[in-house]
Order: C-alpha cells, then structure tokens, then sequence
C-alpha cells in the first residue's frame, strides 16, 4: 500500500493516546517523550555461545522482543559495555532492529556509554568529547540505526571537564544521532552540577532521566542516596535498575529449599538473607497473594507510584517472565494498598517509600 492509498486501519486512530497495545506511557522526565511504565532491560541477552556471559540467546532475544512490542513494552534498554565490554546485547538488538525495520520508530531505545570499550587505550573510557563521539558511533553500528533515543553517560567522569562532555551531547543531539540525554549512576550533587552547567549551555545537554539503583527492600545505593528525591523535585525521571533487588523480589528465595549452589545468595552452604529482609519478603508475598498478584508484580507496580519514579527496566530472561513484568505496568494500586504496602516495609531505609501517586 502506498503512500496516497487510505489506509482503513487507521480511520479510527486517536488523536493522541496514553497508552500503547495496554500498557500506559509516562513522560521522559521534562520532555515530550513517553515511555512505557515498564521496559525491558538487556543486560543478559547477548550472544552465550560466544562466552560472553550473557544468558540470552539471539533467537530466545527476537522471541522475547517481539511479544514485548505485541505488549506495549516498547522503552528498552542496554549498555556499549554489557556481556564483558562484547557489545553483544547491542548486536542482538540491532539485528531485530534489522529484521523489523517498520517497528523502529515504535521502539524507544536507550543505551549507554563511559566505561572501556571498543579498545583498550585510555582513550578508549570516560567522557572525553574523544569517546563520547566515538562510543555513539560504535554503538550506531551495532545496533543498524541511525539515532539513539535516548543516550546516557554510564557514570561520572571527574577527570573530564563537564562543559566537555555536554558539549559533544549538544553537537550529536544537534546532528540527529542522538535525541534525548540522561544520566547514570549520579549523586544528587553530580546532578546539581550537571543541571547548572547545562542552563548556561542549551537544552540540547540538559539530562531527562538518572538511572540509579533502587528497590524496595533497600532503597538507593547509599552513596547515590537523595537522587530519587532530587529527580522528583526537579522534573527527571528515576529509572531504576534492579527494581527487583537481584532476584529478591522475584519470590525466589522465600522458599530456602529452592536455593542452592548457583544462586548468588547461597554460600557455603547457607541461605543469606538476614531476618529483617525475610520478613519484608514475606509480608510483601502476602499482600500479593491477596491481591491475585505476583510479589515482582506488586514491587514495581508500587515503584511506579513513588513520586520521580519513571519506568521501571526489569530484564526478561524468557517471554513468560517478560509477560508477567508486563502485567506490572497496568496495576493501579489505591490509596489502601499503597498504605499497606508501606506498612510491609516499616522498618525498611528511611525516604524509599516516601509519597503515593504522582
């Protein structure tokens, strides 16, 4: 069908839409750009037979990346550096990109850069205007597309002047290799300065997003704590990573007789969650079991309700899972069962449950 040819599918198309295939989107942060509730993210899929320590192959990858688009789980996520600095989740995602050129724009794809890659000088890190050009277009190659939706800066670089590195963010946005800058792994100070050196430049380099680490059981990372708070006061988005705290709320290891030797909180021959957290887990379990809910489900559907929380980007490591984080995205939790969920986690860090609905 050409170009001057109606197509009847899209008589009814709204105007504008909140949601797509069921899943809600929310805004980037600031900008205009939304994202679905919840994404996926990337770092096991890569290319195992290869010895990158990856868990997902490429043909379980397309499998998982095509249901995610029939669900609506459209903002996804990965790093130069994921599979031991091979690039190889990049490769997977570029050659589905490939395959299904008609769904690009569909997809929101956000990557990373900072840490070594591509070589091993050090030349080759860091966020010198050298390798931000060169690590976009590296990552450009992997993945067969012409831009990045969304780019972030893996860390801080406190030996690379700011205005340097937002000043190469500004000549790539302005080129259309990149649309939208963010942030990871920042304090709030790192932010703060990021944010005034931006002002004084364009809003081409002002970041829209921090990816942190953040869950339920054990809030921020201590030495990245206040982020979340100053992504809500500011109007970033958070995207947390390992919303599900490594597996932990998952509802794995409620049951140590499911745990062994393999699982990173088995040593020795003992199962290591301390008491507190085991009593987090099972509350937590409980409310879900009430609710017709699995315990992840319930985890990120609470995040999302956290005033600066953005998407949450489990990884997906089969369609079923990706299925069940997906279901996240469309709970709604009310007023009572977010009480009773923060009930759950009285005794966890103070300010990580803080607020309801934005």
């Amino acid at each position: 069908m050409d170009a001057l040819t109606p197509n009847p599918a899209l008589y009814n198309v709204p105007f504008r839409a909140e949601r797509f295939n069921g899943i809600p989107y929310r805004r980037l942060g600031s900008t205009g750009l939304r994202v679905s509730n919840v994404g996926l993210g990337t770092w096991k899929i890569g290319l195992p037979e290869t010895g990158d320590g990856s868990r997902v192959g490429e043909a379980e990858a397309f499998a998982i990346f095509d249901r995610a688009l029939e669900l609506g789980v459209t903002f996804w996520d990965t790093a130069n550096r994921y599979n031991f600095g091979s690039g190889n989740s990049e490769r997977v995602i570029g050659r589905w990109l490939k395959a299904n050129a008609a769904h690009r724009r569909d997809i929101v794809l956000a990557t990373k850069l900072f840490g070594g890659m591509d070589g091993t000088t050090p030349n080759h890190s860091g966020l010198s205007r050298a390798n931000i050009l060169d690590s976009i277009d590296a990552s450009l190659e992997r993945l067969q597309t012409d831009r990045i939706d969304v780019l972030y800066f893996h860390a801080f670089d406190p030996e690379t002047p700011v205005e340097e590195s937002l000043a190469a963010v500004e000549d790539v946005v302005r080129a259309g290799k990149v649309r939208y800058f963010a942030v990871s792994n920042f304090t709030p100070d790192q932010l703060r300065l990021y944010r005034e050196k931006a002002a004084a430049m364009s809003v081409r380099c002002a970041a829209a997003a921090v990816q942190n680490q953040f869950d339920l059981l054990n809030g921020e990372a201590p030495d990245k704590a206040g982020a979340l708070a100053y992504a809500a006061e500011n109007g970033l988005s958070f995207v947390a990573w390992s919303p599900l705290a490594r597996g932990l709320l998952t509802g794995r290891y409620l049951d140590a007789e499911r745990v062994g030797p393999g699982d990173r909180l088995y040593d020795e021959g003992e199962w290591r969650i301390d008491d507190a957290t085991a009593g987090k887990l099972r509350r937590l379990a409980a409310l879900a079991r009430e609710w017709d809910m699995e315990l992840a489900q319930l985890a990120m559907a609470y995040m999302l309700t956290l005033p600066g929380m953005g998407p949450v980007i489990p990884s997906s490591t089969s369609v079923r899972q990706l299925e069940a984080n997906a279901a996240a995205g469309r709970i709604e939790l009310d007023a009572v069962q977010r009480d009773r969920v923060r009930d759950a986690l009285a005794d966890a860090p103070a300010g990580q449950s803080e607020g309801d609905s934005r």
